[in-house]
């Protein structure tokens, strides 16, 4: 597999009393305030990704949300490549510039031990706008806590999904691909082919592969189906026992959106902006499924790939072991912990404000925001989509290629131990950089990877990191 033969592929997501609750925390003693908006005079600066996505709603809905309550939100965005270190130097030397963030979730086991979080288990509860039951089980368990505790309220839900071109696979009498030779075998059957009548060559596949820009979660969902057969506990990045490996996005998404591509690969990011007539040209010819799987799988014992079988792959469908990716667990919102009681309870109150179901039904069906969906609610009411623009099957199909995701029992948790950041954003993404730039071959770059990956959980106490990777392992669903 070249980058000539395939684009992007690498190798082997009203009236007035309803205003008044839906700015309400339920706990927090300002919003019980008379004679004057809750939070008046009170300032909270969000940190979070520059985007547009995942900044956008925020910048949108905070002049209302200052109308409703008085608060003036001030969302400061960095890159992606920044915003972790971002978050962890303002709160590790204590300037403190930010009263909450909008982050990737895994970060909290770096975010968390030293007391850098507010700890809303108490407000998330009593909350009644937030609806906090409606926040789906897995969303609420894992990207919202950590060792027992609430630290942060979901405003989005990602899966890693496939995408396909369906007028294209239709009029061939191709099935969706199952596995990952059906994936590579359905691109080559269309790169290079003019997928768009532009006259100009078109694309088998796109998938993101830019350093320093999500892209080794791409890599990782490949790799999944092949690493983890025995369900959720047993993980993908380590073994378990003993801590050893296993071993730009919005380009992609505007490729195929411009019906340039034949396959992608993302979160649900592309359902939605799919249906977008200003940006799209392949509105109601898109379809979604469950990441493609493997037949052959990693025996951890010997090293070696072996058969799928009862045994090797009990969750397996149809032969196939899937191994659907929570790469990243959504965006959400956190509050520093060294922030004042009246500006933690304005930061609380606005986290909830644009998670709520009022606010969030709206945000999830739209493209540019980068918001994807996370309440029950919100993949039971197949409406909220059609109105969106989405016809009612493709509707169906997208939420059901991400509740399948959602309910496998063979589902990736994304890693989350300390300096997950740097195992995945530093040394993973600079290792899989570099192959792809011909720096590295194969051998080289795994030899790199496990070196890094090996100093950094001897660095942080081997056992320690065992203790954390097996305690983020055990999530209900």
């Amino acid at each position: 597999m070249t980058n000539r033969r395939f684009h992007g592929w690498a190798a082997s997501i009203a009236v007035l009393a309803l205003l008044v609750a839906a700015c309400s925390s339920g706990s927090s003693q300002s919003t019980k305030k008379t004679g004057a908006k809750a939070h008046e005079g009170v300032s909270v600066n969000v940190l979070t990704f520059t985007g547009p996505q995942i900044a956008e709603p925020l910048q949108r809905r905070a002049p209302e949300f200052q109308r409703l309550t008085g608060a003036k939100i001030k969302v400061v965005t960095v890159p992606f490549s920044d915003l972790y270190d971002k978050i962890l130097t303002d709160m590790a030397t204590k300037t403190n510039s930010y009263d909450a963030f909008v982050f990737d979730p895994q970060w909290m086991g770096d975010f968390v031990p030293p007391g850098f979080l507010e700890d809303i288990g108490g407000r998330v509860q009593g909350s009644q706008s937030l609806k906090w039951n409606d926040i789906a089980p897995f969303f609420r368990d894992f990207s919202a806590s950590y060792q027992g505790h609430t630290y942060t309220i979901p405003v989005d839900g990602d899966f890693q999904m496939v995408y396909y071109r369906s007028d294209l696979l239709k009029k061939d009498g191709l099935q969706p691909p199952a596995t990952w030779d059906d994936y590579l075998s359905i691109a080559q059957r269309y790169n290079g082919r003019d997928l768009n009548a532009d006259g100009k060559p078109d694309y088998g596949s796109c998938i993101a592969k830019k350093r320093s820009a999500q892209s080794y979660w791409m890599f990782w969902a490949i790799a999944g189906s092949f690493l983890q057969t025995q369900g959720t506990g047993q993980g993908s990045f380590f073994d378990i026992g003993t801590m050893k490996l296993n071993l730009d996005v919005g380009d992609t998404r505007g490729l195929f959106t411009s019906g340039r591509c034949a396959l992608s690969m993302d979160w649900g990011d592309i359902g939605t902006l799919a249906i977008d007539p200003k940006t799209s040209t392949v509105q109601d010819k898109v379809g979604s499924v469950i990441l493609p799987g493997s037949r052959r799988v990693l025996d951890r014992a010997t090293g070696q790939l072996v058969d799928c079988s009862a045994t090797t792959c009990p969750h397996a469908v149809d032969g196939v072991n899937h191994a659907p990716f929570a790469a990243f667990g959504g965006w959400s919102g956190a509050i520093n912990a060294a922030a004042k009681k009246d500006v933690k309870d304005a930061a609380f109150d606005f986290l909830a404000y644009m998670s709520a179901p009022a606010e969030s039904n709206i945000d999830v069906t739209l493209g540019k925001t980068g918001f994807n969906p996370y309440r029950v609610s919100q993949f039971d009411n197949v409406d909220l989509w059609v109105k969106a623009g989405m016809s009612e099957g493709a509707a169906k199909n997208y939420l059901g290629a991400i509740r399948d995701s959602l309910q496998s029992p063979n589902m990736i948790l994304d890693l989350r131990v300390p300096k997950s950041a740097d195992y995945e954003g530093v040394a993973l993404d600079t290792g899989l950089a570099q192959f792809l730039a011909g720096e590295l071959n194969v051998d080289q770059t795994m030899q790199q990877i496990e070196a890094a990956w090996e100093k950094l959980t001897n660095d942080q106490g081997r056992d320690k990191q065992k203790q954390a990777y097996a305690a983020s392992l055990n999530v209900q669903r």
